[in-house]
């Protein structure tokens, strides 16, 4: 199998180290070659936040360079812009339609960008654009955006629903992985 390339993008705080977790853990075990790589940033002041994620019948290099990714699941729309030039021609961007001020918004010097979505979509980019906040809230805790976001990852592979539910499970705490697995069903099925 050709290898395929998945970014997750976020700020810090939203999950996205425990999504590239599950996701990993979910394709060790279904025998491919994984290589997970973080980059932190100021991941821990709200700052950018990325994994990449590679898979495969042999992988050299967790790297994914520009122009290289399949997939891109961001947790945010403005994290989403940032990486855009990191997709495949063909790929596609999954984003949470949340916004989360930066820095330079917060203090004034900088205002949010309208029409971040639309302005991928007129460029071409195939937009998978999804309420995460409402359907993990729905879940039962807000936090549960990374796995409303995985539940949607899921719907473009062709691995059985059960496995992603057991991947939860492998890396869950045991008194969230309810929330997470009805997160991730919401995910899957909006």
């Amino acid at each position: 199998m050709a290898t395929k390339n998945i970014m997750i993008v976020g700020v810090g705080g939203q999950g996205s180290l425990l999504a590239s977790k599950l996701l990993g853990r979910l394709l060790v075990d279904e025998g491919y070659d994984v290589k997970v790589s973080e980059v932190h940033g100021m991941s821990q002041r709200g700052g950018s936040v990325v994994t990449y994620v590679k898979f495969g019948d042999k992988v050299y290099s967790p790297i994914i360079e520009e122009g290289e990714a399949d997939f891109i699941v961001s947790f945010e729309k403005l994290e989403a812009a940032r990486y855009i030039k990191d997709l495949k021609k063909d790929g596609t961007v999954i984003v949470n339609t949340q916004q989360i001020d930066p820095m330079p918004v917060i203090i004034g010097s900088e205002t949010y960008p309208e029409s971040i979505l639309e302005e991928m979509t007129e460029k071409g980019v195939n937009v998978d654009a999804i309420d995460a906040l409402s359907l993990a809230s729905q879940a039962g805790s807000a936090k549960a955006c990374n796995i409303v976001l995985m539940g949607r990852l899921a719907k473009y592979f062709e691995i059985p629903y059960e496995k992603w539910e057991t991947a939860i499970e492998k890396c869950v705490k045991p008194n969230f992985i309810e929330i997470n697995k009805k997160a991730f069903s919401l995910g899957y099925n909006n």
